[in-house]
């Protein structure tokens, strides 16, 4: 990028959206989130097949991988070319109002508990909490869609021809409940992330965007660090997560669990006796290399378009 990209331009009447009184509106947040979450997920899609294929506990012989680039050459080989995009369908229809909803919480609560907190600075609780109560939101939508049915899709050997009929399967084998049986341990695993997301991109911007002015390649840099060092630190968490989600049933039968896992602890359990402590970090490269593109990606999208429609309305406005 050119050089100007760094220095902040001189902000011209209005232009700096964040010390606008009221900020942007719902509106802007919502349709900028929606952009965001939907390229975010489009882009990376394939990266987060292999990641999930990776944290298998006890994969298929055919469907052992050593890194993120192997994986994706042998199943575009031996499963054929769309193969990691199967259930991007079911992705790209719950990222659109998830994220939008997630975006345009976090902005609402992050403004009014920094008010609270700290008489309008930027108050690394405020953006912790708001980033968690924003995820009880987007999980709510996505859990069914992303965790549920997703996954089935890209593990190997996945049975189900397309997603209507995965979701069939699902609702008449297990029941409606089985949507949401991640629900609860997606949440143990996503409001962590999402709260040390939150507070490393303010931090970040904090460092090198200290006057929060629309800076692509600050957007980039600090959603790509957040995203890497949430992303690490709340693997084991993650593994747990597709353990239970794909509810793999010859690893409990190989540990004499009979039955369905049922929640987090259990879950640790079962990881530890088949892996032991390596076994939490499992797919932690593919995790990171998947999470730090997806940030910077959402990231720069997002603040791109709140920009820019903030921008248009001003200047509708004059």
């Amino acid at each position: 990028p050119p050089a100007a990209a760094a220095a902040p331009a001189p902000p011209m009447e209005g232009e700096e959206y964040e010390s606008l009184p009221s900020g942007a509106s719902l509106g802007t947040h919502m349709m900028a989130g929606a952009v965001a979450g939907i390229m975010e997920h489009t882009v990376m899609y394939p990266v987060d097949s292999v990641k999930t294929r990776m944290q298998s506990l006890q994969p298929d012989p055919k469907a052992q991988y050593r890194s993120v680039y192997e994986a994706l050459k042998k199943i575009v080989l031996t499963e054929g070319f769309w193969r990691p995009l199967r259930g991007i369908n079911v992705t790209m229809l719950g990222a659109g109002p998830a994220h939008a909803m997630y975006f345009a919480c976090y902005e609402k609560m992050k403004k009014s508990l920094s008010d609270t907190l700290q008489h309008g600075g930027n108050s690394h609780l405020a953006n912790g909490i708001a980033g968690s109560v924003a995820t009880l939101l987007h999980d709510a939508v996505m859990n069914p869609a992303e965790a549920v049915v997703k996954q089935r899709m890209q593990m190997f050997n996945s049975p189900y021809k397309s997603v209507l009929a995965c979701v069939r399967t699902v609702q008449r084998t297990e029941g409606f409940g089985a949507f949401y049986r991640s629900y609860t341990t997606q949440l143990t695993m996503n409001v962590p992330f999402q709260a040390i997301h939150f507070i490393t991109y303010e931090f970040m911007q904090e460092q090198i965007n200290p006057r929060r002015e629309y800076n692509p390649r600050s957007h980039i840099v600090s959603g790509a660090v957040a995203g890497a060092v949430a992303a690490a630190a709340t693997t084991p968490l993650d593994v747990c997560k597709t353990l239970l989600n794909t509810q793999e049933n010859m690893v409990l039968s190989s540990v004499n669990i009979s039955g369905h896992l049922s929640g987090m602890v259990n879950a640790f359990k079962t990881v530890y006796q088949l892996g032991g402590v390596a076994g939490y970090f499992r797919g932690v490269q593919a995790r990171v290399i998947y999470q730090m593109p997806s940030t910077a990606i959402a990231w720069s999208v997002y603040e791109f378009f709140k920009y820019f429609l903030t921008k248009h309305k001003l200047e509708k406005r004059t």
